[in-house]
């Protein structure tokens, strides 16, 4: 079987492994940087300004990327596979740890920990913009705190969880398609007047695409927040009752466990390029959103995505078995 569609679980692991130890690969031609230059000069060539227009010209723009990324892979693994076996299994290793980034998220996130545990917030404020989307100059220290765990469980599972779901799905080809969308999505599925037509179809494929793994990520994290915590009724009880209020079909459900297994109160009033967004709350505030707690997240994420990779290798194995 090509390794293109099907790649074992201990290459998954070693996948995994590669980017837990040397984070992800900082280098001219990495996957990810190549999707962005095709999405912005795609974004350049085919953006009108016409709703109808761009809604055409949005979902080709989805079906060129997507399709470039699917192509790029098959062409170096097949040219892999014709310099034997070992080459094949080795470059699928490298393009899926392209795909992942749990090393990168908790670095992102532990700097910041520290420098609002030093209490030096003007620095966590440049800093945060590498983890979140929202304005960060008007945030206070409870407010970055939570922020930041709000982001580090989204990101659990678009930069994680769902590539780690992909790669069992359909393997690297899969991946790639996945890091596309979901690339795509983070540049031009907004919801403002310049992109509310043009990214549509990269927002609602990366919805479709996130559902499962989305629900995974919290299910996972209730699981965590159980045996570690002791707390998988809070978080389960938040996750039911909150994340289907979120905006977002998808990030709050690992947004609202996070919430609960913390006792956090997440959500609220968010500054995007000077608008402010009004979002419902997000658990209870139990605890005081402080510096402290970003570490216990970070703690949790990493459990989380174990979890989540045993139970995704699991359940391959039985559906092959």
């Amino acid at each position: 079987m090509s390794f293109a569609w099907y790649l074992p679980a201990w290459l998954i692991l070693a996948a995994l492994l590669l980017d837990l130890a040397l984070g992800d690969p900082d280098w001219a031609g990495h996957p990810v940087r190549l999707i962005g230059a095709l999405a912005a000069w795609g974004e350049g060539t085919l953006w009108r300004g016409s709703p109808r227009a761009d809604l055409a010209r949005g979902a080709l723009l989805v079906g060129l990327v997507g399709g470039a990324s699917a192509l790029a892979a098959l062409g170096l693994l097949r040219l892999a596979a014709a310099l034997g076996p070992w080459w094949a299994g080795a470059t699928a290793v490298v393009l899926a740890w392209t795909t992942v980034a749990a090393r990168e998220l908790d670095r992102a996130a532990q700097r910041i920990e520290a420098v609002l545990e030093a209490g030096r917030l003007e620095e966590a404020r440049r800093l945060l913009p590498a983890l979140v989307g929202r304005d960060t100059q008007e945030l206070d220290l409870p407010a970055m705190v939570r922020a930041t765990i709000e982001s580090l469980a989204e990101s659990t599972c678009d930069g994680v969880v769902a590539p780690l779901f992909w790669l069992f799905v359909g393997g690297p080809l899969a991946a790639m398609v996945y890091r596309a969308v979901n690339t795509l999505d983070s540049m031009v599925g907004h919801r403002d007047e310049h992109y509310l037509y043009f990214g549509r179809a990269a927002a609602r494929l990366d919805d479709l695409l996130n559902f499962v793994p989305a629900r995974l990520t919290a299910g996972a994290l209730v699981g965590v927040a159980g045996l570690l915590l002791g707390r998988a009724q809070p978080a389960w009880q938040t996750m039911r009752r909150d994340a289907a209020s979120h905006p977002s079909p998808n990030a709050g459900y690992p947004e609202a466990a996070m919430a609960g297994a913390l006792g956090l109160e997440l959500g609220g009033s968010v500054a995007y390029e000077g608008s402010v967004e009004a979002r419902p709350r997000l658990g209870r505030p139990e605890r005081v959103a402080a510096p402290v707690e970003i570490r216990a997240a970070r703690f949790l994420v990493w459990y989380t995505i174990a979890l989540a990779t045993l139970f995704l290798a699991a359940a391959r194995a039985l559906v092959f078995h």
